[in-house]
């Protein structure tokens, strides 16, 4: 899907690796890089610089984004209980928007924790890292994983933390994440 696209109207966008939020205007010219876990990310054929658009504005780019592929919703358990892998599979949906590889394989995620709460339901604590210590797009990412993890039957409340320590490294990414990437 690594097409050039001109838009016809203004779109908001997150600027990549800041996390700003910024307004591509009409008429732009765009080359799409990768459409995962329902965002896409683009870049500039006049700037250079990368942008994502959230899947609820993908259809800017054309219909063939608007009815891109949007990650599975998750499905209740057979027996109605919650599930923690629907989570994990959740957590799966979410990418880097530099790197076509999710944050599981990466291994961003360190800590993924499911308390029962005393009403009923599940509370779902994850901690998590992003690549680099400067990279403005971790609130993006934490409030992606936030979004779908809380989709999962079941849970009640997620709250996920970006945490620094250990600072992450390519020795954490899975050899999935290193076949897809070439690196192995």
């Amino acid at each position: 899907m690594r097409g050039l696209v001109v838009i016809e109207h203004e779109c908001e966008a997150t600027l990549i690796p800041s996390g700003d939020r910024v307004m591509i205007p009409a008429g732009t010219d765009l080359r799409v890089m990768q459409t995962l876990g329902g965002n896409v990310t683009v870049q500039s054929e006049s700037t250079g610089q990368l942008l994502r658009i959230d899947a609820k504005d993908a259809s800017v780019l054309g219909p063939e984004y608007a009815e891109a592929p949007k990650p599975p919703e998750p499905e209740p358990a057979a027996d109605g209980a919650f599930d923690e892998e629907r989570v994990w599979e959740q957590l799966r949906t979410v990418y880097d928007p530099e790197i076509p590889v999710n944050i599981v394989e990466l291994g961003l995620v360190y800590q993924c924790k499911a308390t029962p709460l005393p009403e009923g339901g599940q509370r779902v604590d994850i901690e998590m890292t992003v690549t680099a210590p400067g990279c403005g797009m971790g609130p993006v990412l934490v409030e992606d994983v936030r979004r779908k993890v809380s989709s999962v039957p079941g849970v009640k409340e997620a709250h996920v933390e970006l945490v620094w320590e250990p600072p992450w490294d390519q020795s954490r990414m899975s050899e999935v994440a290193r076949l897809e990437l070439g690196w192995m």
